[in-house]
């Protein structure tokens, strides 16, 4: 096609965008909504500068639906074109047109030739978007101006090769972004939109994915909100508080994580002071609009998100300290729900941009990207991110961003990828700051799903029983029982598999203890294990069932001086807490038999937060308890 194409070929060429889409009943539009033509501004927009042949620009906060619009828009008015996205934010200089040496058809010569990214020539017309525009490097800003003022990249005009539209869209926060157009000659080439998130049709299209839900109130409610609390919580973060109502997860995990911290949804008073704290009220008011819980916290919740992950393709996060287990429990969790085969895991301070894609020349005079071999193929697949706030560098971490952002990698699909986990460490732990890296709400609002995790939610202790065995019990209980809360943060279930194998070797116990420098080892007191471990009497689980008769008369000698119980109640309560599931299963007849002299104020502890397992185990024991 050339420059003088006229506008209504264009458009005929892809298809019309006018008429009106078929209309489907949901819970919050039984019936289509008065006014509502079927395109919202966005979309009208859209079509207008399709027809006009003009490049648009698009400004608007983040997470109101942009990008989304253009997918949905291009694919329902102009079905026979395609929408090829180029994150800015992910390109490297030479991604989009790069000079490479191709052998000449007619003289057999290798020639240098100037090479445009496959994308750009799919063969068929489409709409070329350029998502985060102004977070571009200045190396290839001045390729996006050349594509945005004269729909030309290079030597190589776009109409020629089929596109019917060019748009730019961004935030313009200086928060967000890397520049400022400032430069009258290309911004008078261009018609520039500013948007809300009235604009685009983002209830419309949450009503449709919830179908079930009649969202109403929830749009009343966020509608409420103060123009502040609105930016924060925005349409796509509403999104994946949905999503966690609709699992029965805390809808807390729907907020992003901004800089280790969970997102408070805080208005600002008029003198720039933050005002109260509405994030728990807002969560509490959703949840009952759609008349499910809103938990503070759920059982076993890491191996329950990655498989939620696995039916909803989410992508998550997941923030907790070094050496809980956490990223063996996602590589787990993920290889099960995968039907044994591995997840792809990449490491991101030693991952290279070559480790996902590197461009290369191909015979039809294009530009196209080699993806690794691990992400072809129709199997399904999931990623595993580790450190994910520590990448390696800018450009990795750029490609890494648009894998979890698009689900693409260097604008191909990757194909039967079902999940993809993010693990990290907060930025800062027992008072010390970690070397990670920050981000901004943007890129925090692209999880579905962000977790803190606490190391007593990676079932990490089942996993040093089953591998090592008694020694690893000792070792668990000095943990439980002999050390406060600051000490369990510094003896890390990686420390504690340290101990039990310098233990075993015969070798001193400190070593096994993080190094601070000059001399000094993490400050916990190690002579309360040495002596478990040198078989001084103590008082756990195992010893209970050696002295089950003698514990059982101490117990209904205590049930008979009060009916609260007493010291001997409360050790007993402590132990049999504290115990793993595998140790209350082998000593279950010791169990039943010592739970029914507690009191029942303790008894009913043992089922509030549990697991399903250990839920399943305690309804069993309670079902053998003697009846008094």
């Amino acid at each position: 096609m050339s420059r003088s194409t006229a506008p209504s070929s264009r458009a005929s060429a892809a298809g019309s965008g006018s008429g009106t889409a078929p209309w489907r009943p949901n819970a919050t539009y039984p019936q289509r909504p008065d006014g509502w033509t079927g395109v919202s501004r966005l979309e009208s927009f859209i079509d207008a500068m399709i027809d006009m042949g003009q490049t648009g620009q698009v400004f608007g906060e983040h997470g109101i639906g942009k990008t989304s619009t253009f997918f949905s828009h291009v694919a329902e008015a102009y079905p026979d074109a395609e929408l090829v996205l180029v994150p800015a934010a992910n390109l490297t200089p030479d991604d989009l047109l790069a000079n490479a040496p191709v052998r000449d058809a007619e003289s057999g010569r290798l020639v240098l030739r100037q090479l445009v990214m496959k994308q750009l020539a799919p063969g068929r017309p489409f709409v070329l978007l350029i998502d985060d525009s102004l977070q571009a490097g200045e190396s290839i800003q001045s390729q996006l101006m050349q594509i945005a003022c004269n729909w030309t990249l290079g030597g190589y005009d776009l109409r020629a090769l089929g596109c019917i539209g060019v748009f730019l869209t961004d935030n313009e926060s200086l928060a967000e972004t890397a520049a400022r157009r400032s430069d009258l000659a290309i911004l008078d080439r261009m018609v520039t939109i500013r948007i809300t998130a009235n604009d685009t049709a983002w209830r419309h299209r949450l009503a449709a994915a919830y179908r079930r839900w009649d969202l109403s109130g929830v749009f009343t409610l966020w509608a409420s909100l103060s123009p502040r609390l609105r930016e924060l919580l925005s349409p796509r973060t509403l999104d994946h508080v949905l999503a966690q109502a609709q699992e029965g997860f805390p809808l807390s995990w729907g907020l992003p994580l901004v800089n280790g911290e969970r997102l408070r949804l805080v208005d600002v008073r008029p003198d720039g002071s933050p005002g109260p704290n509405r994030t728990r009220e807002i969560l509490d008011r959703i949840a009952r609009l759609l008349d499910v819980p809103n938990p503070e916290r759920i059982s076993d919740p890491v191996r329950r998100v990655v498989r939620a992950a696995l039916r909803n393709r989410w992508t998550v996060l997941l923030q907790g300290p070094p050496g809980c287990g956490k990223t063996e429990l996602v590589r787990q969790t993920l290889r099960e729900g995968l039907g044994g085969r591995e997840p792809l895991y990449y490491s991101l301070p030693v991952t290279n941009v070559e480790d996902l894609c590197a461009p290369i020349p191909t015979p039809d005079g294009s530009l196209d990207n080699l993806l690794a071999d691990v992400f072809t193929g129709p199997e399904p697949k999931a990623i595993v991110w580790d450190e994910y706030n520590r990448p390696k560098d800018k450009a990795a971490f750029a490609k890494l961003m648009e894998i979890t952002q698009e689900w693409s990698l260097a604008g191909r699909p990757i194909e039967g990828l079902r999940a993809q986990v993010a693990v990290q460490n907060p930025p800062y732990h027992l008072g010390r700051k970690l070397l990670v890296t920050r981000n901004n709400i943007a890129q925090a609002t692209r999880f579905t799903a962000s977790l803190t995790v606490e190391p007593g939610d990676v079932p990490a202790n089942e996993w040093l029983i089953d591998t090592y065995g008694p020694v690893a019990e000792t070792v668990l209980d000095w943990w439980k029982h002999d050390i406060d809360e600051d000490g369990r943060g510094w003896i890390t279930k990686r420390t504690i598999e340290r101990l039990i194998k310098l233990h075993q070797r015969g070798l001193p116990l400190e070593m096994g203890t993080v190094y601070l420098g000059d001399g000094e080892y993490a400050p916990v007191q190690l002579t309360s294990l040495m002596d478990r471990l040198n078989n001084r009497p103590v008082t756990g689980l195992r010893e209970l069932a050696r002295q089950a008769d003698a514990w059982e008369t101490r117990l209904r000698r205590a049930a008979e001086r009060s009916t609260e119980g007493g010291d001997d109640s409360d050790t007993v309560h402590q132990v049999i807490a504290n115990a793993e599931l595998s140790q209350l299963k082998k000593h279950r007849k010791t169990v039943v038999r010592l739970v029914a002299l507690l009191p029942p104020k303790l008894r009913s502890t043992y089922l509030v937060g549990a697991s399903e397992q250990h839920q399943r185990f305690w309804i069993e024991v309670f079902a053998a308890t003697p009846k008094s």
